[in-house]
């Protein structure tokens, strides 16, 4: 037996194999570190409040496996004290560990060698029961925010602001506004000051402060340990456990973003998903696939019915012979959506092709994540307020950030008091907003976008942590009705599964409906013009798609999607209805604030149902249920796999139609460059576009 401190005696003996970190068993506890063979060790023991170790414990050969040192300690009370190794005479903090202590406080970082230490949590906590959601991909509608951003400003209302207390307070929001997924930047313990290199030394404020230079979290971290000065109670363990258990009572998952710098060991990053999921029950991850071992996540059994979202994924080195399990977890997350959907919006040349097959783009084997905003980047807001990024407060001189924002500032750059301007902009926003959430695939809100939130023309704030970076609670006159028309849009989509289909739309009649899943339409019925001049194109969804599809579990309307990004007026030819059924307007962009959400039932009906003229920059959604009764559609065998049908085939018993088939659409890649780095051009004959 050893003496530890007054009152305690411990004894120690060679521990085994149990997992990295802290690991209890029974009533003893296991220390495991990897170190290579060469090196000394030891493990320090620190009374809790107290800056000296209480005790050293070395960690010989006789104590290690391969690279592996381990050492149990008997009846040891582990809540009692902190911990951190001493390797070949340096102090180092575990990188399993369940709590950092030392970075309780914000912007405050601990001062000498080791003053950061771990915390091991092994307190029961009371689940009542709770598990992951596991959301088809086809229901969920996505809110990415900052822990700290959300609810950091005055005007959020919360009282633990900036925490995930914080959060948790706005969970009746989220829920009101029709969120069921909700996308957090870094959670775990991060080192928010920060110097970038030896050349670039921490800048200091005016009044002497250093600035906060890694407010985003992007780097090297402690990845088990959620972070403890985003906890308002001083227990970040149960505080984000509360949250995620709150969140699931309501009804909206929980992702979290991984950010693994090159050269992250793959087993570490394997381990520290499996932790968050098997001990925060969370239901998804986002990681980046240029450093991340995403196959390796991917094919991990224990995470097949966790969410996981990247840039791209291999196929071929996950699904065995294409085999697509029934839970389709994995989601792609790119720009592509964003940087292709805002130059169709700002009415730029030979984008109505990419917006055509961005907007039904539904892949069998994944999920795709749309989304017109992220925190890389322009505010929805900005993205129509500024031509021209304005990031002079990062202090590099306006040289960061990207400088392919495809934004549009509406004739005035920044802040604006001219109706004319703030006018076109707000219809610019419901526009944008109607882009995203009548696509197919699943979209994604960065938070503050509903609300009208701006950065200034500041679309690189990762060392703001002030009221440029926080989301402003408080809506401006001119954009005020925004959230409200979010909400409607996002209750519209999914009262019709036309919007967010199950299955890929093929673009043929492969049911004999008489009409295919979609079609294009334009001055002439059936027949879209997709030359490079064009900026408008009519979609017609056949609703009886979605009643044969779901087994006549589910029914919807049929719509007619009339999109004119252009700064004329343009007529659309329409289809007839089957059974000679009337067209009603469902939503008009260019009637303000929320007045062009009809609420169902009461939608005008329209005047011709021949033809409508769309004005410049609007999209007008047409809704219409089948009049007399026609043979119902035939019912796809559930067994049988349905083959593919060249989207070249035209619709029978209808007029030529002038389509973009899939086939002539960009190659899905497994990790799609950025817009910047390629160019998007259009086929000559309108049929589609090719990427060069």
């Amino acid at each position: 037996m050893r003496k530890l401190d007054e009152g305690f005696r411990y004894s120690v003996k060679n521990g085994t194999y149990h997992g990295l970190g802290v690991q209890k068993l029974g009533d003893d506890i296991c220390f495991t570190i990897a170190v290579p063979d060469r090196k000394r060790c030891s493990l320090l023991l620190y009374k809790r409040g107290e800056k000296e170790a209480a005790a050293s414990i070395p960690m010989g050969s006789s104590s290690r496996y391969g690279d592996l040192r381990s050492v149990i300690l008997e009846s040891f009370p582990v809540e009692e004290y902190e911990y951190n190794y001493l390797i070949d005479g340096q102090v180092m903090t575990d990188p399993y560990a369940d709590v950092i202590c030392g970075r309780e406080v914000w912007g405050k970082a601990p001062k000498g060698e080791g003053a950061l230490r771990g915390r091991a949590v092994f307190e029961e906590y009371d689940w009542q029961g709770d598990a992951p959601l596991q959301l088809p991909w086809s229901e969920v509608v996505v809110y990415s925010t900052h822990v700290r951003g959300f609810t950091k400003h005055a005007s959020s209302g919360a009282k633990a602001k900036g925490t995930f207390a914080g959060v948790a307070e706005k969970i009746p929001y989220l829920k009101e506004l029709g969120i069921n997924q909700l996308e957090l930047m870094p959670v775990y313990e991060f080192a928010e000051v920060e110097a970038w290199d030896e050349k670039r030394p921490l800048r200091l404020s005016a009044n002497g402060q250093k600035e906060l230079v890694n407010y985003w979290g992007y780097s090297e971290s402690y990845y088990f340990a959620p972070k403890a000065s985003y906890s308002a109670t001083g227990d970040p363990v149960r505080e984000f456990k509360d949250l995620v258990r709150e969140l699931h009572k309501n009804g909206i998952e929980l992702v979290l973003e991984f950010h693994f710098p090159k050269g992250t060991r793959t087993a570490l990053a394997l381990d520290c998903i499996r932790h968050w999921v098997l001990e925060y029950h969370i239901d998804g991850i986002h990681v980046n696939r240029d450093h991340a071992p995403v196959e390796a996540l991917a094919q991990d059994p224990l995470l097949s019915h966790t969410k996981i979202m990247s840039e791209g994924f291999q196929l071929e080195e996950i699904y065995e012979e294409r085999h697509i399990p029934n839970f389709r977890n994995l989601a792609e997350y790119n720009d592509g959506f964003m940087l292709d959907v805002r130059r169709f919006l700002k009415g730029d040349e030979g984008q109505l092709a990419p917006f055509a097959w961005r907007a039904r783009r539904n892949p069998s084997e994944y999920a795709v994540i749309n989304y017109m905003a992220n925190h890389n980047g322009f505010t929805l807001l900005d993205a129509v307020s500024y031509d021209e990024k304005h990031n002079e407060a990062n202090g590099e001189e306006n040289h960061d950030g990207t400088d392919y924002n495809y934004s549009w500032n509406c004739g005035e750059e920044g802040p604006s008091r001219k109706r004319k301007t703030l006018a076109l902009r707000a219809r610019q926003l419901r526009n944008a907003f109607v882009l995203l959430l009548l696509s197919q695939g699943t979209p994604l809100i960065y938070g503050g976008d509903e609300r009208g939130n701006s950065q200034s023309g500041n679309n690189n704030v990762y060392c703001q942590d002030n009221e440029l970076s926080w989301v402003n609670w408080k809506t401006g006159k001119a954009f005020g009705f925004l959230t409200d028309y979010v909400k409607g849009l996002i209750a519209f989509r999914r009262a019709h599964p036309v919007f967010h289909q199950k299955q890929e739309l093929r673009m043929t009649d492969y049911l004999s409906c008489g009409h295919p899943d979609l079609s294009y339409h334009g001055k002439r019925a059936w027949l879209g013009d997709f030359e490079n001049y064009s900026r408008s194109v009519g979609a017609f969804y056949g609703g009886d798609y979605i009643e044969a599809n779901s087994g006549g579990k589910e029914t919807d309307s049929f719509f007619y999607v009339a999109y004119n990004m252009h700064w004329i007026p343009h007529e659309f030819a329409l289809p007839d209805l089957p059974g000679k059924g009337n067209w009603k307007i469902a939503i008009d962009t260019g009637l303000e604030g929320t007045a062009g959400i009809y609420e169902e039932g009461k939608e005008p009906l329209l005047s011709d149902q021949r033809t409508v003229t769309v004005p410049e920059r609007t999209i007008l959604v047409l809704t219409g249920r089948r009049g007399l009764k026609k043979d119902k559609p035939r019912t796809p065998e559930k067994k049988a796999p349905e083959k593919k049908v060249s989207e070249k085939k035209m619709p029978e018993k209808k007029a030529p139609e002038k389509k973009v088939p899939e086939q002539n659409a960009p190659k899905e890649k497994t990790a799609e460059k950025t817009m910047h780095e390629k160019k998007t051009v259009e086929r000559k004959d309108g049929t589609g576009m090719k990427e060069e």
